[in-house]
């Protein structure tokens, strides 16, 4: 592992680590281009109206917010493998409807919502698997550098993507665009092909599902530490997914821009969050993940409201500054929450504690979307984004004033015992 003094980065010594990148970078790269192209088609080629782009957005969270337990549980009891190539099969599936539908002439706005939420299930099972095969492919001392490599790598990608996609939707159409989508999904599924993990399973429980389900909620607040880091990741989604869902309508409506400049805006938060999963485990280690934590949200509200100060022309550049700090500011923070959940959770457990949590703070994607829309029609679209970034200013205020406010090492806090029914516990930070 170390050679003249040097440590091998983990992509290059883990190689079941490696094939979990490749598959999850594939995947941002294709799900950075259906997220441009999604709402161009509905902005663009069907001519929705406000509230159903800025809504279609909410679609592909929904799931969470409805199925996200359900889909935790069967994680937990399922091997992790074949659910994620069944999951990456069924999405291509889906998203390849929709550039037939446009082609044959049956391309519909309730088709595109439908569309947008199956393959958001789909995204559900395979997030929930990948997360959880993450903890079993890396060592607990790794686990921040792969979870920073993976977020910093999938930002990168995510960058190209949605340039890419900006390029494109202007180029060939929207539509068109979402074949891209295909060839990413195909590498994906060969790099799931080639995991050699030997996954731990939890033996049957004999409970109920809804037991269970019941179980991974009681985990998920069993703690204050768990419950910080939801309520934070909660509030910032609410708010910050109120102004992101409706950048489209601000860049091709308002202010009558191209979707080259959507693309660049879009890129640019993700170069950000290149920049800070990358540096993660450094600006960890330098400053204790518990500061980092507790002050990343406060440069991403500074970020969002860039979007304000928007103007046709080079007054967009503010956007891309913005963006770039938020995505960076948003990356330390999911970098540091995700390790630490991943950390203390037990195997048996993960599965169910992911969809708990992303059924709260991700359901608030879904639920900010769709009140997006409505701002939207009622107050206009700068105004429904000043709301949002008010919103998301209480996301670093309950970090800072709250149960976590003196910690420095968030990965030193022992958490507490498993619910009953589980054979294992939480391992000390």
């Amino acid at each position: 592992m170390v050679a003249g003094g040097i440590k091998k980065s983990l992509f290059v010594r883990n190689a079941n680590f490696r094939a979990l990148l490749v598959s999850s970078t594939s995947g941002v790269l294709g799900n950075a281009i259906a997220a441009v192209a999604l709402p161009v088609i509905a902005a663009v080629e069907l001519d929705a109206s406000n509230f159903a782009v800025a809504a279609l957005a909410g679609m592909t969270f929904l799931p969470w917010l409805l199925f996200g337990l359900f889909i935790g549980v069967w994680v937990d009891r399922l091997p992790r493998k074949p659910v994620m190539l069944t999951a990456l099969t069924a999405r291509v599936i889906v998203l390849s409807l929709l550039p037939l539908g446009y082609w044959l002439g049956f391309l519909t706005t309730p088709l595109l919502f439908a569309a947008a939420f199956a393959a958001g299930v789909a995204s559900a099972f395979f997030q929930l698997a990948d997360a959880a095969l993450v903890q079993q492919a890396v060592t607990p001392d790794e686990l921040m550098e792969g979870n920073g490599l993976i977020t910093g790598a999938g930002a990168a990608v995510d960058a190209g993507g949605r340039s890419a996609a900006g390029w494109l939707t202007g180029l060939a159409g929207a539509s068109n665009t979402l074949v891209v989508q295909v060839v990413t999904s195909i590498v994906s599924l060969v790099a799931i092909h080639r995991l050699q993990v030997k996954e731990v399973l939890q033996p049957p429980s004999g409970h109920h599902i809804w037991r269970e389900m019941i179980d991974g909620l009681r985990y998920t607040f069993s703690t204050a530490p768990l419950r910080a880091l939801l309520f934070n990741a909660a509030l910032w989604n609410l708010g910050g997914n109120i102004a992101a869902s409706l950048l489209v309508l601000l860049v091709l409506r308002t202010l009558q821009e191209s979707e080259i400049w959507l693309g660049l805006l879009l890129a640019a938060a993700s170069v950000g969050g290149a920049v800070g999963g990358i540096s993660a485990h450094a600006m960890g280690e330098r400053f204790g993940s518990g500061p980092l934590w507790r002050w990343s949200m406060v440069p991403g509200v500074l970020g969002y409201a860039s979007l304000l100060i928007l103007t046709p022309g080079w007054g967009m550049l503010w956007g891309v500054l913005g963006m770039f700090v938020m995505g960076s500011s948003v990356a330390w923070n999911i970098v540091v929450g995700s390790s630490f959940r991943q950390r203390v959770c037990p195997p048996g457990m993960m599965g169910r504690l992911g969809a708990a949590s992303r059924m709260v703070s991700w359901g608030m994607l879904a639920l900010a979307s769709f009140v997006a829309g409505v701002l939207a029609e009622v107050i206009g679209i700068r105004e429904a984004i000043l709301v949002g970034v008010v919103i998301a200013c209480s996301a670093p205020l309950v970090a800072l004033l709250g149960s976590l406010r003196g910690i420095r090492r968030l990965e030193d806090l022992v958490e507490a015992p498993a619910p009953a029914g589980l054979d294992a516990t939480p391992s000390q930070g």
